[in-house]
């Protein structure tokens, strides 16, 4: 087999947008598995949820925006602490920018060197990179749950648990039953789990679907538009997780080495989801973080630009 490109840099095609209504007010951006914006227009106002990578490249979400209303954004709300959804901040210009509390702890513990890894992976999202001021600090923070409103809009912005990183937030409208989740759902996309809890997740999907919303965002893919689109999303994210994971921890309780791991997630996992998104960009860090967690660490490790490298060498050669 030949030897794949690192991470996604050889994926430089550019995604057709979609700007999908779900209901009034209420938005996603999102383009072919890239990572997707949420748009919540109150009375007074717009609360954004993830940002896009870069200044420039949220100006084509607010290009979406000013389409629809011309109410100041008020809010900015980063569903975790990764440099694809948060450093395209300033160009909205928030009055506030909101983020739980552990994710203001990871952003402290790891966010430039998070920012160094992911630009090194995905060189596409990162268009105008000279246009990030520097890091994305919130400067409102929660611990499980606080509300915001938008006039008389409630809003509901909440940690559920640790799953796509130790931080996760989702926002919850109560008026219409929509959830943003994030990347806690992704939608015929690759979970990215370098990052992740595995063993939690689950748990906290189930806390979401609890909800029971008719319509969601997820971090990547299309827009859910009905119950029955939800119920899928959160089906096929739960499947991912599972089908990644048990073929790994199974390699490390029989103490076999990474790479053998990794070939038995391939063997698994190739043939329900090689077709999705990001699919061979995640697998290494997927099966790295999975591998990790069964031999009981709990804390994910940090990756930088040289780990990255590293770790895709020893893989996949």
């Amino acid at each position: 087999m030949s030897k794949k490109a690192f991470a996604s840099q050889g994926d430089l095609e550019a995604k057709t947008i979609s700007f999908t209504q779900l209901g009034e007010g209420l938005y996603a951006f999102t383009t072919e598995g890239d990572p997707n914006t949420g748009i919540i227009i109150g009375d007074d106002g717009v609360m954004v949820i993830d940002t896009q990578a870069t200044p420039v490249m949220a100006k084509e979400v607010l290009t979406r925006i000013r389409e629809v209303t011309d109410k100041p954004v008020k809010y900015v709300v980063l569903s975790h602490y990764h440099a694809v959804r948060v450093l395209g901040a300033v160009a909205y210009q928030p009055e506030q920018i909101i983020a739980s509390a552990a994710t203001h702890s990871l952003i402290h513990e790891r966010g430039q060197e998070d920012w160094d890894s992911e630009y090194g992976r995905f060189p596409r999202l990162f268009q105008a990179a000279e246009s990030i001021p520097g890091l994305t600090w919130p400067s409102l923070t929660f611990t499980d749950k606080m509300t915001v409103y938008l006039g008389k809009r409630r809003v509901e912005i909440m940690h559920l648990g640790r799953a796509h990183t130790a931080g996760d937030t989702v926002v919850w409208i109560p008026d219409s039953g929509v959830m943003f989740s994030g990347d806690t759902v992704e939608y015929r996309s690759a979970c990215y789990c370098g990052d992740a809890h595995f063993r939690d997740w689950p748990e906290t999907l189930g806390r979401l679907k609890s909800f029971n919303p008719q319509a969601l965002v997820p971090g990547r893919g299309d827009a859910l538009t009905t119950p029955d689109m939800v119920a899928e999303g959160i089906h096929l994210t739960q499947s991912f997780l599972n089908d990644t994971y048990a073929p790994v921890a199974a390699a490390a309780a029989k103490g076999w080495p990474l790479k053998d791991a990794f070939a038995a997630c391939r063997d698994a996992c190739d043939p329900k989801y090689s077709d999705y998104a990001i699919y061979e960009h995640c697998l290494p860090f997927n099966v790295a973080r999975a591998y990790d967690e069964a031999n009981g660490i709990d804390h994910p490790r940090i990756w930088t630009a040289q780990r990255d490298q590293d770790m895709w060498e020893a893989l996949q050669q």
